[in-house]
């Protein structure tokens, strides 16, 4: 869906929600996945570091520490895990719950300066593994998916390492970022175009269903014309916005 909305051809993609935290690429029919959270989500950390802050979930918990971040001044240092081409977040979580109130307590910080720090560690992180991935697969560019892709700071941040690198950040907007049918829909009518069906009687569903475990056979551009008559991706949400 990404590719559809934003016209991106070939990137390497980020995806970050509050249960994924993937850099993928395409690759011989399937998206392959090159890089990973080892244990929780990156939108995960950010939503539980925002019940430790007791912070609202209008409109959302990491939304909020997005903008408590912003009016943050002091950067404290937090662990850095990055394990090859995967990252770990539960330690950061673990040692900024552990710390968080002694240090608001000892006035050492303000909550602010706590988002700031934790977004732009996890942040950090997701850049280092998603360049190293873009270097792996020779791309030059980058989509942002999930949840976690609304955020203005980690999209500013990725769009700094691309634009040294020559390429292109990509990515969409709140409605297709977070949870939406459309993109289930999208997926479906591709599927389906190509005989891909499932009896509702042996349909189910699971969150532990991987990316690469899907054979993307609509991904070719040529494939994809011929189904839903697009030729470039991006021309068509700007008829269907028209």
């Amino acid at each position: 869906m990404g590719r559809i909305v934003t016209g991106a051809d070939d990137p390497v993609v980020l995806y970050v929600s509050g249960g994924n935290t993937q850099v993928i690429a395409y690759s011989e029919g399937r998206y392959r996945i090159f890089g990973e959270t080892i244990d929780i989500a990156v939108g995960n950390c950010l939503d539980r570091f925002a019940r430790v802050l007791q912070l609202s979930n209008d409109p959302a918990p990491g939304y909020n520490i997005e903008q408590l971040a912003k009016k943050g001044e002091q950067f404290i240092d937090l662990p850095y895990v990055v394990k090859g081409m995967d990252v770990s977040f539960s330690g950061i979580l673990s040692f900024i719950e552990a710390t968080t109130e002694e240090k608001l307590k000892n006035n050492e910080c303000t909550p602010a300066d706590l988002c700031y720090s934790l977004q732009e560690t996890v942040f950090a992180m997701l850049v280092e593994i998603t360049e190293r991935a873009m270097a792996h697969c020779d791309k030059k560019d980058i989509l942002i998916v999930g949840g976690v892709g609304c955020n203005e700071r980690l999209q500013e941040m990725m769009r700094i390492m691309c634009a040294e690198r020559g390429g292109m950040l990509y990515a969409t907007d709140d409605r297709y970022c977070i949870d939406n049918g459309a993109m289930i829909a999208y997926t479906g009518l591709l599927a389906f175009a190509y005989g891909e069906t499932t009896p509702l009687e042996e349909s189910t569903f699971t969150q532990r269903f991987r990316t690469d475990e899907v054979h993307a056979i609509w991904r070719d551009k040529k494939e994809l014309a011929s189904v839903t008559g697009i030729d470039e991706p991006g021309d068509k949400i700007e008829e269907n916005q028209g």
